[in-house]
């Protein structure tokens, strides 16, 4: 009753054509002048007729509106994380720099780099700073005697020269780094990854001495835990030495593998074209440049990728979603027929049965799409927290999310808008 009160309430203005006295249209609005046909509802009419029946039925409008919320809220956080990567990326390359470049010499003919490769890369004028790296793939790393010497935990050696701490922009997490001229002391330093797998957690000293290894068949003091570093991965699981140190205890052949070198980011491609014939004058072809901050980027590109395919799921969510409520929609129309009969009875035209019922859905799927945004909101800013990301959300996704919801509720209640106002008002009063 409550409906059919509001309805005679709403369309009491929607006179339809003069009709005789006692008529039902002469009780639903009287003729003043002559009208040749139903008058408009207006918009306040229209969004209160769609949201009446959402308000008396509300758990069938929740049920009916979570396949599209889920579908928009999959949108908005497939979209906002990787742009909240991309943007702790961009805060990351701004950090740790792009003007690194990695001079390595070829692996399949065995060809290493001459001994002073790094001091001759370092007279480049561009170049600030150059450090080289030999690796030792041979010799093995162990906490103490009694461990197999094929146990190695997965930690490399390598040897290093040069200022690690201005060209590969190294910290420590714990202890220091090598100064300059400790490349003789049997002292070593571990990546992250080298130092979780060998169990070392600390530096503190025991009797008065670091924690040892047993590099080869010599002991080192670990005297330094790096930070991860983004641009050079191979060095987190890696315990370094100083060059000369390697060379007089482990057999090091002294030839580096890698020169890393920081040069000033306006040149750094005329850096690159000369480096390869820089660092091996006689065979520069063995060479290669490459930066690793592409490497970041390149990953960066892998994340967008496979974010195309979650927003093809996203996709099928709203379908699923769209399809769901057009036939709640076309279930109201059937369960609305007295509801039909008498708005027609009272001079309600076919459109505005057609709107009434189309706004309706748009209605249904724009609620659902609103609550879709704010969970994909709330998921974009919990991943980002969890990631130490910037939360960052862009405006396309949000508005494309209330987009598709709107489009999608237009087209899921096109059929049954158009059905009912098919209905004659005899045929359905008929089983009134």
């Amino acid at each position: 009753m409550r409906i059919l009160r509001s309805l005679h309430r709403l369309l009491r203005q929607s006179a339809g054509r003069p009709a005789g006295p006692g008529s039902a249209a002469s009780f639903a609005a009287p003729s003043v002048g002559r009208q040749r046909g139903p008058a408009r509802l207006a918009t306040r009419d229209v969004l209160a007729l769609g949201v009446l029946r959402l308000r008396v039925r509300p758990m069938r409008a929740v049920l009916s509106a979570l396949g599209i919320s889920i579908g928009v809220a999959t949108m908005i956080v497939v979209v906002g994380i990787p742009a909240s990567s991309k943007a702790a990326l961009a805060q990351q390359m701004d950090r740790l720099g792009t003007n690194m470049l990695k001079v390595t010499a070829e692996q399949t003919g065995h060809t290493p780099l001459p001994e002073q490769a790094d001091a001759m890369v370092a007279r480049i004028g561009p170049v600030s700073s150059a450090a080289a790296v030999g690796n030792m793939p041979s010799v093995p790393v162990r906490r103490n005697e009694k461990v197999d010497q094929g146990d190695t935990s997965g930690v490399s050696v390598i040897a290093a020269r040069g200022d690690l701490k201005d060209t590969f922009e190294a910290s420590a997490w714990a202890g220091s780094l090598p100064e300059r001229g400790a490349g003789k002391l049997p002292s070593v330093v571990l990546g992250p990854t080298a130092a979780h797998n060998l169990g070392i957690t600390s530096l503190a000293p025991h009797k008065g001495i670091g924690p040892q290894l047993l590099i080869g068949d010599k002991w080192f003091t670990v005297t330094g835990i790096l930070r991860s570093m983004p641009l050079l991965p191979e060095l987190d699981s890696a315990a370094i030495v100083g060059w000369q140190a390697a060379k007089d205890q482990l057999g090091f052949s002294g030839h580096p593998d890698t020169v890393y070198l920081r040069a000033n980011e306006s040149a750094l491609d005329d850096v690159r074209a000369v480096a390869r014939a820089t660092a091996n004058p006689q065979r520069p072809e063995t060479v290669t440049v490459s930066r690793p901050s592409d490497a970041l980027a390149a990953k960066q590109l892998t994340e967008t990728a496979f974010s195309s395919l979650f927003l093809g799921l996203a996709g099928v969510a709203l379908l699923v979603g769209g399809v769901g409520v057009a036939n709640t929609m076309i279930i109201s129309v059937l369960e609305r027929r007295t509801e039909i009969g008498l708005r027609r009875a009272l001079g309600a035209g076919r459109g505005q049965i057609r709107v009434q019922f189309l706004t309706e859905s748009v209605v249904l799927c724009l609620l659902g799409g609103g609550a879709g945004v704010l969970l994909g909101t709330a998921g974009v800013a919990g991943w980002a927290l969890a990631q130490s990301w910037p939360a960052v959300l862009p405006l396309p996704a949000v508005l494309g999310g209330l987009g598709s919801a709107v489009l999608t509720g237009a087209v899921a209640g096109l059929y049954p808008a158009v059905r009912a106002s098919r209905l004659t008002p005899t045929e359905a009063l008929a089983n009134a």
